[in-house]
């Protein structure tokens, strides 16, 4: 996550840790101040309601990681850069696994206020993955199913990938990331490595 300086910061913190730990639902305002060391004035200054505080934490986490996958598919192409992305978003959500259990969490709600904002920068995530599927060609063999299938397939390799990350960092958080990249990628490869 982006470090900023001062209050805000440590709202966002406190609230990342207490959600990954108790989830949304069971996070309060007050949980957060406290945690923040900040008063409760001063948390409502800066969100005015907790919709909004993890509105902001989500598409924060969402941006990062949409910007972790374009940088890590710069100047490559196909399955080479779909590995990259692969590798440099599990690396990602080591660093940040709170982040990781939250946006997993979170990701396929439909109930919260914030699900529009969120599904528009999850498309914008997945986009990253779309051009390398298409020059593996291995989509073809699927289904030619267009635009749509392409996003589909972004989101199993995704999907995989992040749920991948999420029985290392819980089961065996000691295994290297390479081991946990070559495993979800040869779960992947038998359609796109063509």
């Amino acid at each position: 996550m982006p470090r900023e300086s001062g209050t805000k910061r440590a709202i966002l913190d406190a609230a990342l840790e207490l959600a990954a730990a108790n989830g949304i639902s069971g996070t309060t305002m007050d949980d957060v101040a406290e945690r923040a060391g900040v008063a409760k004035g001063s948390l409502y200054y800066n969100f005015s309601a907790k919709d909004k505080l993890f509105e902001t934490l989500l598409l924060e986490g969402v941006g990062v990681l949409t910007q972790c996958l374009r940088t890590a598919r710069s100047g490559l192409e196909g399955w080479t850069a779909i590995e990259s992305m692969v590798r440099a978003l599990l690396e990602l959500l080591s660093e940040n696994r709170a982040l990781a259990k939250l946006m997993a969490a979170e990701i396929l709600r439909t109930d919260r206020t914030w699900q529009h904002s969120l599904h528009l920068l999850r498309q914008e995530a997945l986009a990253e993955f779309v051009e390398p599927i298409r020059q593996t060609g291995g989509w073809n063999a699927v289904d030619a199913g267009g635009p749509d299938r392409l996003t589909l397939i972004a989101g199993s390799v995704f999907g995989a990938t992040l749920m991948g990350a999420l029985d290392w960092l819980v089961f065996d958080p000691e295994r290297p990331v390479q081991d946990v990249a070559s495993s979800v990628l040869y779960a992947l490869s038998g359609r796109l490595n063509t």
